[in-house]
């Protein structure tokens, strides 16, 4: 397949590249090639490529900052989204796109399904569920495709901060009322590619897993990483006041992608494991 990754030096783009060069021909694109928030900018990007499959991971993910810039979060999430499905056509370029457990309110207790109702809180979540919106608005050709939990090797994430924290303190705080699904970005670009190259279309929840909350998350990060000597204090969210919210349940089902594909992801803590024992913070 001729593929164009939008964002491909991000955590998620990193990882795409790598696991689907071997196999398709890439081309990526990222933050001075193109601007996602113009809609002439994506319309050229996409000519110049001529690609059969366009995926974006292209994405504002500051949760927090997004309260207080709202527009650009909107822009890039969701404005973006709608000028990347019109630049691709109604049906002529499949489009492959991420989104997040945000969507759902939190309020739950049972995995949250495909076709679950959607109840964003916050900006950053609204700006998502607007992205997903204006996906299926424009093109009938697309894999959406929704996570949690995203760490990897590349870029920001809970547990590069976690490990670097624990190098120069002996006690964290860490919430213990938020539950959901820690996913290794190598873990879902294999998955990507699996549904890509089997013709899967609609939209799918793909984490690792089994569920834990950020406290679990964060005594498994230190154990793997020979830093048990640190001390971890579970706190309640309330206590952090954060500009945004949370939802205290976002565990995603992921059994449309099993029966869909015939694959599995590993549990989230051989991912963890692996990912910990081949980075620079094993002690």
């Amino acid at each position: 397949m001729k593929i164009l990754l939008l964002g491909h030096k991000g955590m998620l783009g990193t990882e795409l590249m790598a696991r689907l060069g071997v196999a398709h021909e890439v081309t990526g694109k990222d933050i001075g090639d193109f601007d996602i928030t113009s809609p002439e900018s994506c319309r050229q990007v996409i000519y110049e490529a001529n690609p059969e499959v366009v995926i974006n991971t292209a994405a504002y993910t500051n949760v927090d900052g997004a309260e207080k810039d709202r527009d650009r979060c909107f822009a890039v999430n969701a404005d973006g989204v709608k000028n990347v499905a019109l630049a691709c056509g109604k049906e002529k370029i499949r489009i492959v796109h991420f989104s997040t457990d945000y969507v759902f309110d939190g309020t739950g207790r049972t995995p949250y399904r495909e076709d679950d109702a959607l109840s964003p809180h916050g900006i950053y979540a609204r700006s998502k569920a607007a992205g997903e919106r204006y996906l299926q608005e424009g093109s009938e050709n697309y894999l959406l495709i929704r996570t949690a939990w995203l760490y990897g090797r590349n870029g920001k994430n809970f547990v590069r901060t976690i490990l670097e924290k624990a190098r120069n303190t002996d006690a964290l705080r860490v919430v213990a009322d938020q539950t959901g699904s820690p996913t290794n970005s190598r873990d879902l670009a294999g998955a990507v590619r699996i549904l890509l190259e089997q013709g899967h279309r609609g939209i799918f929840h793909v984490t690792n897993r089994g569920s834990c909350t950020w406290y679990a998350f964060t005594k498994k990060i230190l154990a793997y990483a020979g830093l048990e000597h640190v001390a971890v204090e579970p706190i309640q969210t309330r206590e952090l006041n954060l500009p945004a919210p949370r939802p205290a349940y976002s565990v995603l089902g992921t059994r449309k992608f099993t029966e869909a594909t015939g694959n599995i992801l590993r549990f989230w803590q051989l991912a963890l494991q692996d990912f910990i024992e081949h980075s620079e913070f094993r002690k």
